[in-house]
């Protein structure tokens, strides 16, 4: 377990066409987590109530403690420079950074990969069922970006060992 991938998730206003993001986590190898809230752009108006629920964010703390993009830009590559990131969210999680990146200004330094290429047939078949067992082993709950970051760096490190975890489950608290 010494290769802990750093996972990234990016947390959404909508689900389509328009949605821009509003929440970027990443889970380091280390262990510390990161998770900021985005400030929309003037032109970043399309907002779900669905979205909303699911991850509890209402837009006015977006401008309340949001953090501008190009700032945010800028930290994620100081953090994240030349390395690869992973995500379970490929298709989505790239096009809301592109986004993100594109508004500040900044050219990306990081590559995004899927989580899902790091692993076997076996692993990807009890993907689900290892995040389940995952949240009922921590009582983490989903739909933050630096709670599912975590929740994905987890899952994946279950997903290689679960004995591991099943023998000593506080050994799923620690990265």
């Amino acid at each position: 377990m010494n290769d802990i991938p750093i996972i990234l998730d990016v947390e959404a206003s909508g689900f389509g066409a328009g949605s821009y993001p509003i929440e970027v986590g990443v889970a380091l190898s280390d262990a510390h987590l990161l998770a900021r809230l985005i400030k929309p752009a003037d032109h970043w108006v399309h907002w779900q109530e669905s979205a909303e629920s699911l991850h509890g964010i209402p837009r006015a703390r977006l401008f309340e403690d949001g953090v501008e993009p190009r700032e945010l830009a800028i930290e994620l590559n100081h953090l994240l420079a030349h390395k690869t990131v992973y995500t379970d969210g490929w298709g989505v999680d790239r096009s809301w950074l592109a986004l993100m990146f594109d508004e500040a200004e900044v050219i990306q330094r990081f590559k995004l990969e899927s989580i899902y290429s790091l692993l076997n047939e076996e692993q990807l078949e009890s993907w689900s069922a290892s995040k389940a067992r995952v949240l009922e082993l921590t009582g983490m709950v989903p739909h933050r970006a630096g709670t599912d970051a975590l929740l994905i760096q987890k899952t994946y490190l279950y997903a290689l060992n679960p004995e591991k975890f099943e023998k000593k489950p506080g050994m799923i608290n620690a990265a």
